[in-house]
């Protein structure tokens, strides 16, 4: 059983007898809120100084060439600048579980931001997506309206026929949205009818710990209605849907609805999208459960706009309007596929009679099913849910009735995670609200995640090999005497695959998948990708999950296990392929045996990866660090020693991998003069705060995880060298705080946020600390000081580097921005200190941008950067999820009882030979410069001009 108990180690749910009892109608106390009439703000985006523009222009012609010479190719690219977005200030919970897909939704009631497949973000609302009430009474008063102000969209729809006829009368002034990830209430106080109150819970199965049914691509709407008149009220609340996965997707022709209804009451329609641009068909399921009280009918098409058969959508209002139900509605039980060029859409209405002053509740829901993958390399996979609902893309119906039948169990698991939480009076209000809501990102962050079984293949990924489908006569014979013409396809396709699989066999050794590091009685809950930003989009970015990965860990720790197999077997992949660098347009391998990539891939993940090609991070100095790191903390919280095992020669490889970043012999990794770190337009070199505080920490964890492999040489040897570049490391201190880094330069004095990352991670693992613990306070207090209090009176957050005299450091982009996520990192480090108050007052700043009513407009996506102006720079990002580091560091209080005595060098020269053979085999060559004369040159001015 889990830590919480809710659930079993495979992801299936059980008994449990302390169920929370929860009312779907009443918000906690603690929720963030907004007015539906609230107008959002038009959001700013970030802007660069002559000075970047001149440094950043050999990049950006590099960058630009890049785009085009890819997407001629019809290739894809990790970051595209060029591309303007639809934007919006007014985004609420998504919804869906996690890594089958997400459509998001504002807290006006638009259904948008569509994330149906890897890569694609359609930004803007599906308009016919709504839900509308209409109400009678006895006395001939009669209302209604869409739930949802009017849109500037509908203003523009002169059709007659459209949805721009439906009563868009909602004023919102009176109704209020409350958000509490994964779950959101609108409240309708007395709108359209003043004497019923109504609310929706809007419910989405993500459970911490539940690896099955935070899958499922669903969510739930239960509607509670107060009669608080003194007469009975004839109610029907209509759920309409376009047969759109977003953008102009609708309009390509060929989708058809049909009806379903089940044993149990549950009914409704099913909205089959033949989507185009070669991606895999989809199916939605919208559905009501039918009562004693709750009568429900369909509309299985209706036109929205074009020329397709079939009624219209002023008609299916009209009908609702005058007749309460579609019982009187002529249709099909399927209709006839739409017209090229034809929108349509399905509807299930839900009536029911409510006595004066009562109260009722009716209950819908929206599935989707979507069970393949596919990447641009032809490698498809099937999604984690259809280990419970299979691969047929045939159960939506199926999914949309089990979350009516599961919601109240999803809620009540809901509840007790939450509740002690928002209980928690020690925690500012602010606080518990924005903790949940962050978690967005796991849901509408591009996330997918497997059934983790290998990659289904196509002929598009076998290239020039020969192979033959043909089988034994016996098989052939199986074959014909089929009866079932789906079974035929079933038998044919099962053999493709046996044979694409052997094809394919030898290859997934040198991936990256770590379902080979899985050991015996190890669950595989599949793997799992996240994009590092809806605007970058690589998956799993691990620089940057080192921050963000303090959710999963908490809440997900196998999905988390999972990830870190991944990188472990990347650790020893080796990939000559060339790839040409955007910072210096010279061409390197891609992935280099030792190295931690920057991350997963994205064309081909776990097999390609490294999609970013800004730098050589094969040179980068904190990703075999972050990596050593996270793995001892997940070993230490989940005592997974199975795990540990597995990856501790991964482990050792990644550190014999620094050794040759070692230039001087000191036992200190020195930077290079590039932005080889995180933060990749900032330069460093030497000894650096940030890389070398990673170095020491990481050096004292792979002692630490040597002694639970039980390597004794390894944890005597390794705990000789962090004791020895400790030493080291305390030369950047300065007395107040520890300088950027040593080489001198005019920046080198900088006051670095993020300066003792090293530190915060080693308390967070519970590990010694690397620096003394009164310098350590200093420290932060200095950057508490500067970085937070000198910038817009500390309400912006911590501003990445300060200069000793209280002004920004404007050497670059990067050191003159705020960055959400390492601000609640900053503050997990305080955390750790035990200066919990300051903590609060740093990691404040954000909620005022990102997240109050009086910010930017940034809630559900909480970008990497901001400026002094509260211009973003990458909206939707994956490294605010680091404020669950600050839960950690709450809630946890791992000390590891240490009493080693010192380890003299003579003791561990047999252990430092085999080490120093390791890394000498690892060490990278010399790249030639590949740059044209041209290249060079232009780099040359750009560089003598900012210089």
């Amino acid at each position: 059983m889990s830590e919480n108990g809710l659930i079993g180690g495979d992801g299936e749910s059980v008994s449990h007898s302390n169920k929370v009892i929860v009312d779907p109608g009443t918000p906690p106390s603690l929720t963030w809120e907004r007015k539906l009439s609230t107008e959002g703000n038009a959001l700013r985006e970030f802007g660069l100084s002559l000075k970047e523009v001149v440094s950043l222009a050999p990049i950006g012609y590099r960058l630009w060439r890049h785009l085009r010479r890819e997407k001629s190719g019809q290739k894809e690219v990790f970051l595209d600048p060029f591309k303007k977005r639809q934007t919006s200030s007014c985004h609420g919970v998504p919804l869906g579980g996690i890594g089958a897909g997400s459509i998001g939704r504002s807290y006006k009631g638009e259904f948008m931001r569509w994330q149906l497949f890897p890569r694609v973000c359609e930004d803007e609302p599906v308009l016919a997506n709504q839900f509308s009430i209409f109400v009678s009474r006895p006395n001939g008063e009669r209302f209604s309206t869409v739930l949802c102000p009017k849109i500037p969209g509908i203003v523009n729809d002169n059709s007659a026929s459209g949805i721009g006829s439906w009563d868009w009368n909602l004023n919102g002034g009176n109704s209020k949205y409350h958000a509490l990830f994964p779950r959101a209430w609108t409240v309708y106080d007395g709108e359209p009818d003043p004497s019923l109150n109504i609310v929706c819970r809007q419910l989405s199965p993500c459970i911490p710990n539940n690896y099955k049914d935070s899958s499922f691509p669903v969510a739930v709407f239960t509607y509670t209605l107060f009669n608080l008149g003194k007469t009975e009220a004839d109610v029907t609340l209509l759920f309409s849907w376009a047969n759109s996965i977003g953008g102009d997707s609708g309009l390509s022709g060929h989708h058809f609805n049909s009806k379903f209804r089940t044993e149990d009451n549950v009914s409704g329609v099913l909205l089959h999208h033949m989507t185009g641009k070669g991606r895999p068909s989809l199916t939605f399921a919208i559905a009501a459960e039918g009562t004693d009280v709750v009568h429900v009918s369909e509309c299985p098409c209706f036109v929205i706009s074009g020329n397709s058969q079939g009624i219209t959508a002023r008609d299916m209002w009209h009908e609702i309007k005058e007749r309460g139900s579609f019982d009187h509605l002529k249709s099909e039980e399927t209709s006839m596929p739409s017209e090229p060029g034809s929108l349509i859409g399905a509807a299930v209405a839900a009536s029911l009679t409510i006595p004066a002053e009562t109260v009722q509740t009716v209950t819908f829901s929206l599935a989707w099913d979507c069970p393949e993958i596919n990447f641009q390399s032809g490698r498809n996979y099937h999604r984690r849910y259809t280990k419970f609902y299979g691969t047929q893309g045939n159960v939506a119906s199926n999914i949309a009735h089990d979350a009516i039948v599961e919601h109240h169990r999803w809620e009540s698991e809901i509840e007790a995670w939450q509740r002690p939480i928002l209980e928690d009076k020690r925690l500012p209000e602010w606080y518990p609200p924005t903790l949940f809501n962050e978690l967005y990102f796991l849901n509408s962050g591009g996330a997918i995640w497997t059934d983790g079984s290998p990659p289904v293949h196509s002929l598009r990924t076998i290239g020039e090999r020969k192979f033959s489908l043909d089988k034994s006569s016996s098989d052939v014979s199986a074959v014909v005497n089929t009866t079932d013409q789906t079974d035929t396809a079933i038998n044919i396709l099962e053999r493709m695959t046996s044979l694409l699989d052997d094809i394919h066999s030898p290859l997934s050794i040198t991936s990256a998948l770590g379902t080979n590091l899985l050991q015996k009685g190890e669950k595989n809950v599949g793997q799992f990708l996240y994009l590092e930003g809806i605007e970058y989009q690589m998956c799993n970015t691990y620089d940057v999950h080192f921050y963000a990965s303090f959710a999963l860990i908490m809440l997900f720790p196998e999905i988390e296990l999972s990830i870190q197999r991944d990188f472990a077997a990347a650790v020893m992949m080796h990939d000559p392929s060339k790839m040409i660098l955007l910072q210096d347009g010279t061409c390197v391998q891609r992935k280099v045996l030792g190295a931690v990539p920057h991350d997963i891939g994205m064309r081909d993940p776990w097999f390609e990866v490294n999609f970013y090609n800004l730098h050589n991070t094969d040179r980068w100095k904190d990703l075999n660090p972050k990596f050593v790191l996270q793995v001892y903390r997940d070993v230490v919280e989940t005592g997974n020693k199975e795990f540990a095992r597995a990856v501790w020669p991964s482990v050792y490889v990644a550190m014999a991998y620094m050794e040759q970043f070692d230039k001087d012999g000191d036992g200190m990794i020195e930077n290079d003069g590039f932005p080889d770190q995180t933060y990749d337009t900032w330069s460093v070199s030497g000894v650096s705060a940030y890389c070398g505080g990673l170095w020491v920490a990481a050096l004292q964890a792979t002692s630490a995880l040597a002694r639970v492999v039980g390597d004794k040489g390894s944890e005597d040897y390794f705990w000789f060298r962090f004791q020895k570049a400790k030493k080291v490391y305390e030369k950047l201190w300065n007395g107040s705080y520890y300088n950027y880094d040593n080489s001198g330069s005019s920046t080198s004095s900088s006051i670095q946020a993020d300066q003792l990352a090293g530190q915060w991670y080693a308390r967070a693992s519970g590990l010694l600390p690397i620096v003394d613990e009164e310098k350590a306070k200093k420290a932060l207090e200095t950057v508490y000081n500067f970085n937070v209090l000198k910038v817009k009176n500390g309400r912006i957050g911590a501003v990445n580097g300060m200069l000793p005299n209280g002004q920004p450091d404007m050497c670059t982009l990067q050191s003159r921005e705020i960055w959400s996520g390492v601000t609640y990192a900053v503050a997990a480090g305080m955390i750790h200190e035990n200066m919990v108050e300051t903590a609060f007052k740093t990691a404040v700043g954000v909620y005022e941008v990102a997240w109050s009513e009086d910010g930017s407009g940034y809630a559900f996506q909480t970008p990497e950067a901001w400026d002094f102006e509260g211009r973003y720079r990458s909206l939707g990002y994956m490294r605010p999820l680091a404020i669950w580091a600050m839960q950690w560091a709450l809630t946890h209080d791992h000390k590891l009882e240490i009493n080693k005595a010192e380890i003299r060098e003579e003791s561990v020269r047999r252990q430092h030979a085999g080490f120093t053979r390791v890394a000498r085999f690892l060490k990278l060559s010399d790249e030639a410069d590949s740059r044209s004369v041209y290249q060079v040159l232009f780099d040359y001015t750009c560089k003598r001009m900012v210089g």
